[in-house]
């Protein structure tokens, strides 16, 4: 479907969705999501209705923060200005099923990952995530070099402070990057 403007908009049906119907740029498109019981007339009003909201700027609620499209930009930005654009991820995604991790890096097929849990925090602390993640891509470990990397973005340590409050607050169990190196020397 073409909605005015020619901005091409994707309509998914789902039988889960009951009430709700949201909408979101994915890219150059527009996807609406709409319940399956829906008939046709329905979908054009809502179709319309939504892709007006997202042309304006309204919405009833704040949105979530970013799509996937949107992180990978986030990435290239972030390691132009810290990492001298030598980290390249193939993609970076939100993704819901991380317990221990707030984000997990791939070098072999460089893919980045961050937790759903990071989308209500400060931009500047996914930034922190994001640019770790990405300084992964460069150097494995946790070691000296690794922290030099990170060390560039000038909200590091603010952001590791926030994030292991967060972790303490809400008595989550998520893995301390800094273990490595906290390990006492074998004697």
């Amino acid at each position: 479907m073409v909605a005015p403007g020619g901005v091409t908009v994707e309509v998914r049906r789902s039988v889960r969705r009951r009430r709700t119907v949201s909408a979101y740029r994915d890219g150059e498109r527009i996807v609406v999501l709409i319940p399956a019981r829906f008939t046709r007339a329905e979908e054009d009003q809502w179709v319309a209705k939504m892709v007006a909201r997202l042309d304006t700027g309204t919405r009833r609620r704040p949105r979530r923060a970013g799509t996937d499209a949107a992180l990978l930009r986030r990435a290239a930005d972030l390691s132009a200005k810290y990492l001298d654009g030598r980290a390249e991820p193939m993609s970076v995604r939100w993704v819901a099923n991380m317990r221990t991790r707030w984000a997990s890096c791939t070098p072999v097929d460089r893919t980045i990952r961050l937790s759903d849990k990071l989308r209500p925090m400060p931009p500047w602390v996914q930034d922190y995530v994001l640019l770790h993640e990405l300084a992964h891509l460069l150097v494995a470990g946790h070691g000296a070099d690794f922290w030099v990397l990170v060390g560039r973005y000038p909200r590091t340590e603010r952001a590791r402070g926030y994030l292991d409050g967060i972790s303490a607050a809400a008595s989550l169990n998520f893995a301390d990057d800094l273990a490595d190196d906290l390990e006492p020397d074998a004697l």
